[in-house]
């Protein structure tokens, strides 16, 4: 295709004239030239059946315009770029370093929203934005093409023997950005945040630290310590009251809301998001657990079953907690009950070890296997929970009682 067909003198003409025009160069070199006696280049191709322009300045001889040579000059660099099969847009150089290059901060901040969907929960994604910004900030300001291993394990190392479980989370959030990058072509090469094979070298097998246990009350002192709490007046109580019940987590009890209660099934259903392992869980609801469902559903002025001061929001994380300091129980926790109930479940009772960690919404077998029992999973937990029940409205705590009873309830 011919090039190189205007001159100088023709395109002073036109700028004189005063109409508008288009004038060509060749091979898609083009000017525009406007009524007012300004122009502008463009180079214009098509691709796949798509027509694209790129404006490659305004003609003239100043600092900030392009002559004719300059133009020709840049419309070889795209014939070149396009005869490769490549981008202009992206690879043309006056292009690239008119860019400016992401920082680590920014990919960390367009991989959390790419990855909004899929936190199990808020305080999942409030995790995840506290550590890219706050342990990482020196990284922040680094542009991404250029974070290092030395600026990687200038983050980590200060972490990693007191803070191990951060530390080890810390990392791996920071390779998922560096790999989100890559993909985008923002950096290339190895990821310096990798750990096997590379930063395993540099820092080291963190020290083992013995994981502690949440204080949990002995489950033969549980019934006695579930009498005062039926004496206990407040909305905190009867959420301490429906955790030890149903062996929950204090979160999904203070969270609850009346949609996932169904008083005629007597079931509780925690959705995913809230759950721990990210997977629904169906409670049964004991005798005693639906009574104080059933007196607090005939309160109801919010969709929680245990609302705070602001009817949109559930009671304080710490309601239990005061609870248990007014009951002269502080030594113990809350989760602990969780506990006291698998040792009673264990100790106590012929129920399987398999349902009474079902009841805990703990994994048991592979997925096969979960799905094959699921239909009879309930029953079975149903009959656990409600000899949970009893044992802890045994009156004055007598375990041996208790003991013998659930025994009976196992066998039933």
């Amino acid at each position: 295709m011919a090039r190189h067909k205007l001159t100088d003198a023709q395109i002073k003409a036109a700028l004189k004239s005063g109409k508008a025009d288009k004038l060509g160069d060749g091979d898609g070199l083009w000017l525009h030239v406007q009524a007012s006696g300004t122009a502008s280049w463009v180079f214009i191709w098509t691709r796949h059946k798509w027509r694209r322009e790129m404006g490659l300045g305004s003609y003239g001889g100043g600092a900030r315009h392009v002559s004719l040579a300059d133009a020709r000059h840049k419309a070889e660099a795209i014939r070149c770029i396009l005869g490769r099969g490549g981008d202009p847009f992206k690879e043309l150089p006056e292009r690239i370093a008119a860019v400016k290059p992401k920082t680590f901060g920014e990919c960390a901040d367009d991989f959390l929203a790419a990855k909004e969907n899929t936190f199990r929960n808020d305080k999942h994604k409030a995790q995840w934005r506290m550590t890219l910004e706050v342990y990482a900030k020196p990284l922040r300001k680094i542009p991404v093409s250029d974070v290092s291993t030395d600026d990687v394990v200038r983050v980590l190392r200060p972490l990693w023997q007191d803070k191990q479980e951060t530390a080890s989370r810390l990392r791996g959030r920071i390779e998922k950005v560096l790999d989100y990058a890559k993909i985008l072509k923002l950096r290339d090469g190895e990821n310096p945040a990798r750990w096997k094979g590379h930063l395993d070298h540099i820092l080291g097998k963190r020290t083992k630290l013995k994981r502690g246990h949440h204080a949990a009350m002995a489950y033969a002192d549980v019934p006695a310590f579930m009498a005062k709490l039926r004496e206990t007046e407040g909305l905190g109580a009867r959420a301490l009251e429906l955790c030890v019940l149903t062996a929950t987590r204090s979160g999904e009890v203070l969270n609850a809301r009346w949609s996932e209660i169904d008083f005629d099934a007597a079931t509780w259903t925690i959705p995913a998001e809230r759950m721990k392992a990210g997977k629904e869980h169906v409670v049964p609801l004991s005798a005693h657990a639906l009574a104080i469902l059933n007196a607090l559903h005939e309160k109801q002025f919010s969709e929680f079953v245990f609302p705070g001061q602001a009817p949109r929001k559930p009671i304080s994380n710490m309601a239990m907690t005061m609870v248990m300091r007014r009951l002269n129980a502080s030594a113990f926790t809350v989760h602990g009950f969780r506990s006291a109930f698998r040792d009673w479940a264990g100790d106590a009772t012929n129920f399987p070890r398999d349902v009474a960690e079902m009841a805990l919404a703990h994994k048991v077998g592979d997925d096969t296997e979960l799905a094959y029992r699921r239909g009879s999973a309930l029953a079975k937990r149903r009959k656990l929970m409600d000899a949970w029940a009893s044992y802890c409205l045994t009156e004055k705590g007598d375990a041996k009682i208790a003991r013998l009873h659930v025994a009976g309830a196992a066998h039933g």
